[in-house]
């Protein structure tokens, strides 16, 4: 489905219309606690004690027993409330809709690929299980060829629900969640997105002859396991069930390109899963959303997920138009077809049609509009990309010009569009209508260059992705980190282009795609740690990510201004560096329990730990002070504006010993910082040091927040947090 227009959209109520009692059945994800003396020798016992919730068995969806106390069951509001009223009952939420949100990046993040033949190391994620949750896998892609691996790990339970010769040593597990019970990938978003995490190494891959080269996963010696939870739909029930088999399965990462609205954690399915997940020692990296550019956009902010932001790399897939007064403007295209470049061709503005918002060049929009021959101009928006060129194609267009509007700025993708086209910025959109006003006849054409390796600049945030601050839980920094996100080169179900013998990617662009980059890269640092903790991995990586693009210069947004702390997090991932990190900020699951005791109440809390929590006995750790490796400090409008506010942390040494580190603060004079100690001195490996650092007001300022970091700097490591200030 190359149209694929940056999925994650907004959640939906899903309502399972049937016609019972004169009530209709909705599906609702019941958690339930059982009595302390209500011990059950088997999944089946607990499943045939969720049943007794019951009025028939045949209602109950899913029954979850590693990552939820519940089942998932189709209910009537009356069946609800006579169930609500029985002994381990603790609450109901509705069934929420989701959204599903190469060859270059592995080299454009620094790491080597693996040859075949050649002695592999633990480096490339070996003994390493990545469970995938998405729209299901294409099994027989050479992505996921077996050839040259070792059988998973012993502690492998999970199984394979295609004919056993689809699965294989990479390849390891297949199960479908939602209604259709084969995992096959009918989207093309599964394959895309495991591969990227995991895929082998297939030499040859290019989409319509650009982006070529050798195509490889993050991890190309970890295993995969496929959890198909979308079909037409992906939902909660369907979601929380997949977690929980990756969880009994075995799985070491759980990758999840998925996103809907931002909800309280205890009602939040994917943050309750995900909780239970980090709990048991699985790493979990999840989608930022494709919401922005626009402030607190994201979702899956929980503390215990690492948020992917999308950036972009320096690959474009060129193709220039060039008006008839000479003027160039770089845009983008996966689809160059052989076309002549002396040829020019009319233009016109699809806006200028009177059908309301041509512009978008949507279906029909272009009726009795004179586009034969022409190059037509639409505008980015309402509109999937590719149906736009579909479009002008139909009302006998010759070619097309994507201009952004203004949010999208200079962000631009390669789409494999069905005729020839470009995709431009705004300011070039700008230039090009302004030529079709104050020209007669005005004339274009589009030149195609082929791909183009080492643009700059790059990274840069692309406009789709969400941006921070977090709704949920403002006082954590998100998102956590970027990752390549945009025009991504990765394996495909489905022939793109003409028909063709060789095996099938596309390039595709979403938070969908800069998530299973992270996943592989923890799947990396988890075969090199396998004793270390989510907490430790999504600090390595966080900690040593790189806050400058490939010219040294801060990282810059859509509009080529210097991106914030809630588009970037900590920076773009730097894989080699997050392998050997110095030091890691780690957090036990009762930490996050203290944390959560100071946002909800005591029974919210159960529901996410799955068993009862008084709060009134736990020990509340306020957001800015739970040992995250960022830091998040909102300085108070008081009477004595030189009153600090204190954040303490703990640094283990997972580095060479003896070390010694000393504070570097880098912040605005608005701000004043003292870190205390002034050095940490380490004698041995995995010793911890606590550290504070207070913050009070400086020199006045109008800014509502400051940001910079604070870097622990040794003779061979730079231990970097992002530090985010805010004035009340």
């Amino acid at each position: 489905m190359g149209s694929f227009n940056l999925p994650l959209l907004p959640i939906l109520l899903l309502a399972v219309v049937a016609a019972v009692t004169g009530d209709e059945l909705r599906t609702f994800i019941v958690h339930v606690q059982p009595h302390e003396s209500h011990v059950f020798g088997t999944t089946d016992d607990r499943t045939t004690w969720y049943k007794t919730f019951l009025p028939e068995d045949e209602r109950l969806v899913h029954s979850y027993h590693h990552v939820a106390s519940g089942f998932a069951a189709r209910l009537t509001e009356q069946e609800l409330d006579a169930l609500s009223a029985m002994p381990g009952f603790v609450t109901a939420v509705p069934n929420h809709v989701y959204r599903l949100l190469t060859t270059h990046t592995p080299q454009f993040l620094g790491l080597e690929l693996p040859q075949r033949g050649r002695n592999y190391t633990s480096e490339f994620g070996e003994g390493v299980i990545i469970g995938v949750l998405d729209s299901g896998v294409y099994p027989f892609h050479p992505s996921f060829s077996g050839y040259g691996m070792p059988p998973p790990p012993a502690k492998w339970k999970g199984r394979c629900d295609f004919n056993a010769s689809a699965c294989n040593n990479k390849l390891i597990g297949a199960r479908s969640f939602e209604s259709d019970p084969s995992p096959l990938d009918q989207d093309g978003h599964g394959t895309h997105t495991s591969s990227t995490a995991a895929g082998a190494v297939v030499p040859g891959a290019q989409v319509l002859g650009q982006a070529a080269g050798t195509a490889s996963g993050m991890a190309p010696r970890a295993h995969v396991a496929m959890y198909k939870v979308c079909g037409d739909e992906c939902t909660s029930a369907d979601i929380l069930a997949g977690i929980d088999a990756a969880v009994g399965d075995g799985c070491d990462v759980i990758s999840m390109s998925l996103g809907g609205p931002t909800l309280p954690f205890y009602e939040d399915s994917l943050a309750i899963g995900t909780f239970a997940a980090v709990e048991k020692g699985v790493f979990v990296s999840l989608a930022a959303g494709n919401d922005g550019p626009a402030d607190s956009t994201l979702s899956n902010d929980a503390p215990w997920m690492l948020t992917v932001a999308a950036g972009t790399m320096d690959r474009l897939i060129a193709a220039q138009v060039r008006l008839g007064n000479g003027s160039t403007f770089d845009g983008e295209s996966a689809f160059q077809p052989n076309i002549s470049t002396t040829v020019t061709y009319p233009l016109v503005y699809a806006g200028a049609s009177s059908t309301p918002n041509a512009s978008f060049c949507g279906n029909g929009s272009l009726d009795g509009f004179d586009v034969k021959g022409k190059i037509v101009l639409c505008d980015r928006g309402i509109v999937a990309r590719l149906d736009k060129g579909a479009e002008v194609k139909r009302a006998g267009g010759f070619g097309m010009i994507m201009a952004n509007q203004f949010a999208d700025g200079y962000s631009t993708l390669a789409d494999a569009h069905v005729l020839p086209a470009s995709h431009v910025s705004y300011v070039a959109g700008v230039a090009i209508k302004e030529y079709i006003n104050s020209t007669a006849n005005p004339v274009a054409q589009i030149i195609f260059k082929g791909t183009m390796l080492g643009t700059s600049p790059a990274p840069a945030i692309t406009s789709f992705s969400s941006r921070g601050p977090s709704i949920q839980n403002p006082g954590i920094l998100k998102p956590d980190i970027t990752g390549p996100g945009v025009s991504v080169l990765a394996a495909w179900p489905f022939r793109v282009g003409p028909p063709s013998t060789e095996p099938t990617f596309n390039l595709e662009s979403g938070t969908s795609m800069s998530t299973p980059h992270l996943s592989g890269i923890a799947a990396l640092i988890k075969s090199k740690y396998p004793d270390w903790s989510p907490s430790a991995i999504k600090s390595a990586i966080m900690t040593t990510a790189d806050p400058d693009d490939r010219s040294g210069k801060p990282i810059v947004d859509e509009q080529y201004v210097p991106a914030n702390l809630f588009a970037t997090g900590a920076g773009q991932v730097n894989p080699d560096k997050a392998l050997d990190p110095g030091l890691v900020y780690d957090i036990g699951p009762a930490e996050y329990i203290g944390f959560l005791c100071g946002m909800y109440t005591s029974k919210e809390v159960s529901v996410i730990a799955r068993r009862s929590i008084d709060c009134s006995t736990i020990t509340v750790i306020p957001d800015r002070m739970l040992n995250y490796p960022s830091i998040t400090v909102t300085l108070p409008s008081t009477t004595n504006p030189t009153a600090p506010v204190v954040v303490s942390r703990t640094v283990k040494n997972v580095g060479e010993a003896p070390a010694v580190y000393y504070p570097h603060v880098d912040l605005p004079a608005s701000v004043q910082v003292q870190v205390t100690p002034s050095s940490l001195q380490f004698t041995e490996v995995n010793q911890a040091q606590n550290f504070t650092v207070s913050v009070w007001r400086g020199q006045s300022t109008d800014a509502k927040i400051v940001e910079g970091s604070l870097r622990w700097v040794s003779d061979k490591h730079t231990v970097r947090s992002p530090v985010s200030i805010s004035f009340a």
